[in-house]
C-alpha cells in the first residue's frame, strides 16, 4: 500500500493505494511528511491539485474501496450527482429503490473512503440543512461552496 499527501485549502488529504486503484482518500488535520508522491499515486494527487485550483469537475481515477455490497451501491450512486449539485438523503434513497433504507443509504455514505472523487459531500438534508460529514460540516460547506460559488449580481 502506498502513501501520499496532499496540502489542501482544508486540510491534508492523504491518499492510499496500489496498481489496483485508490483505496482511499482522507483528510487529516495532523501534520505529515510530504515527501516523493508514489507512481501509483502521481495522478490522484495531480487531479486533486486540479479540483482545488477549480479546473477539474470530473475524476479519472482507478477506485478500489473497501465496503460492502450495498455500501459500493451508495458509493456508486454518490458518484452520479453532477458537480455543484446536491441530493437529500431521501432522494438517494429513492433512486436505490427503498425509501426505507434512508438510514441505511446515510451510513454508507458516512462510511465512503474516497473523500470528494465520491462526492458524498453533495448529499443534504430534506430541508437544505448541511446534515453529518466525516470531514466535518466546515469541509463540507466549503466543498459546495466552491463547486458552485454564489455569483455576484450586476448592477448594471
Amino acid at each position: 500500500m502506498e502513501v501520499a499527501y496532499l496540502q489542501t485549502p482544508i486540510g491534508i488529504a492523504e491518499f492510499k493505494g496500489h496498481e489496483e486503484g485508490l483505496t482511499s482518500i482522507t483528510v487529516i488535520d495532523e501534520n505529515r511528511p510530504f515527501g516523493i508522491v508514489p507512481e501509483v499515486l502521481e495522478d490522484a494527487v495531480y487531479q486533486f491539485r486540479e479540483y482545488f485550483e477549480g479546473t477539474r469537475k470530473h475524476f479519472d481515477l482507478t477506485l478500489n474501496p473497501e465496503g460492502t455490497d450495498f455500501q459500493k451501491k451508495v458509493w456508486n450512486a454518490l458518484m452520479k450527482i453532477p458537480y455543484g449539485k446536491t441530493i437529500s438523503y431521501l432522494e438517494l434513497s429513492k433512486q436505490l429503490g427503498d425509501v426505507k433504507a434512508i438510514r441505511a443509504v446515510a451510513a454508507a455514505n458516512g462510511k465512503n473512503p474516497l473523500w470528494i472523487v465520491v462526492p458524498c459531500h453533495r448529499v443534504i438534508g430534506s430541508n437544505g440543512d448541511l446534515t453529518g460529514y466525516a470531514g466535518g460540516l466546515h469541509r463540507k460547506k466549503w466543498l459546495l461552496e466552491h463547486e458552485n460559488p454564489a455569483k455576484q449580481q450586476s448592477l448594471f
